[in-house]
């Protein structure tokens, strides 16, 4: 699957949030979602690197979006365990991908890389499909 084909879509999902924030839905790929955020000056903190909670977002946009396409509908983050390794500055490459699998929650995990491929920061997520759930074929 290849990057969002109309405005405001992330994989499919109409999201403008995240069209807002500047994060690019990539590919998806043995199961992982990819994703890109170049970053702007309006995603600094006071230090001059990525906020938190742009770390934050990316990572929340990648669990969601495995989760997502793994449930074929809807999900909410109901838990998110982050860890800030490095500091974030330029292009940030995030993968998402799924866990464990249920009925009714979905474990995933997520990474951050810089363009140079050191790990900026990860996190454990517990999310769960909302709506109503695809018709069996």
């Amino acid at each position: 699957m290849n990057q969002q084909s109309e405005p405001d879509t992330v994989f499919g999902a109409h999201i403008p949030f995240v069209r807002f924030c500047g994060i690019e839905a990539l590919d998806v790929r043995d199961g992982r979602t990819r994703l890109r955020l170049a970053l702007r000056p309006e995603h600094a903190n006071n230090l001059g690197i990525a906020h938190g909670g742009v770390i934050c977002t990316l990572l929340d946009v990648a669990l969601g979006t495995a989760a997502r396409l793994r449930a074929g509908r809807p999900v909410v983050t109901l838990d998110m365990q982050t860890r800030f390794l490095a500091p974030g500055r330029d292009v940030l490459l995030a993968e998402g991908r799924v866990t464990r699998a249920g009925r009714s929650v979905i474990f995933c995990e997520a990474e951050i890389r810089d363009a140079a491929g050191e790990l900026v920061a990860s996190a454990t997520g517990l999310l769960k499909p909302v709506g109503e759930p695809p018709t069996a074929r």
